[in-house]
C-alpha cells in the first residue's frame, strides 16, 4: 500500500448500545477511506457477534477529549458536599437504636409507674 492510499483512509472508533436502556460502550477502531465504508465494516465485523441495538461509527479526529493539563478543571468550583448522599449508609442501623431506645424506655416508664 503506497503512502498515497494510506492517507486516502481514516481511523474509525466504533461503539454499540446492547438495548434501548444501555450506555454505549466503545468495541474497535477500524480503517476506512469514509464514513459509509467504515459503518458497513462495523456492521459486518461486530453484529456477527452479538445483538446490538444500536451502532456509532464516528471519526477519531473528530472526537474531541480534554488534555491531562486540562483535568483539573473538571474538580468542583464549589464546596456543595450537602448535595451529596454520603452518610446515609447507616440510616436503617441508626433508625433501629433509636427504636429501641425509645421502646426501653417505654418499658421502663411503665414498669416504674
Amino acid at each position: 500500500m503506497s503512502t498515497e492510499t494510506r492517507n486516502d483512509f481514516f481511523i474509525y472508533e466504533v461503539f454499540s448500545q446492547k438495548n434501548v436502556t444501555a450506555s454505549f460502550a466503545h468495541q474497535f477502531s477500524l480503517l476506512a477511506p469514509n464514513k459509509e465504508v467504515a459503518l458497513t465494516m462495523a456492521r459486518e465485523n461486530f453484529l456477527r457477534r452479538e445483538p446490538c441495538f444500536n451502532l456509532w461509527v464516528v471519526k477519531r479526529d473528530d472526537i474531541f477529549g480534554l488534555t491531562p493539563e486540562e483535568r483539573p478543571f473538571l474538580e468542583r468550583l464549589d464546596n456543595k458536599s450537602y448535595r451529596e448522599t454520603k452518610g446515609y449508609g447507616d440510616l436503617q442501623s441508626r433508625w433501629r437504636q433509636h427504636k429501641e431506645r425509645y421502646e426501653d424506655q417505654q418499658k421502663q416508664a411503665k414498669s416504674g409507674s
